[in-house]
């Protein structure tokens, strides 16, 4: 069952569409102080966000993997993504599952440490979690191919 009802909806900001929904997904984790490739969703057909009890959903056409290529890690997002979010935290995550050698581990919470460390640390349900550079999950910058002197 969705956390998201109908009269979560109406008091909530809510965006359609692949493209606004990427913006408003990058600004909402950047308003958060969270690195800005967390959620590398593709198609995504809703982002909501009620900021009285910071509820945050995504929805996307697909479920997808994603391989964060600077830690080598594996990272599966369902067709809907939901948590609560605050300041460097993400609370009470689903739809997110990590692989962890042969088995997906499902994650719950992550956050960066504050004062800033550049380590963000990600939780599973059971109290396990693990650590790693925030720089892992920055957007990658698109290069244009020319060399600046």
């Amino acid at each position: 069952m969705s956390l998201v009802t109908e009269e979560i909806k109406s008091e909530s900001e809510v965006y359609y569409g692949d493209e606004i929904c990427q913006v408003k997904s990058k600004e909402l984790l950047e308003d958060m102080c969270l690195p800005k490739g967390l959620l590398p969703l593709k198609d995504i057909i809703e982002v909501g966000h009620h900021k009285e009890t910071g509820l945050v959903w995504l929805k996307q056409k697909n479920s997808i993997t994603h391989k964060f290529e600077k830690i080598g890690k594996l990272v599966s997002y369902g067709t809907e993504v939901t948590s609560y979010v605050e300041k460097g935290k993400i609370k009470k995550l689903s739809g997110v599952k990590s692989k962890e050698l042969f088995i997906w581990v499902t994650l719950s919470d992550i956050y960066v440490d504050d004062p800033p460390t550049g380590k963000i640390t990600f939780q599973t349900p059971a109290g396990l979690s693990r650590t790693f550079p925030v720089t892992a999950f920055e957007l990658e910058e698109k290069s244009s191919g020319v060399k600046e002197v």
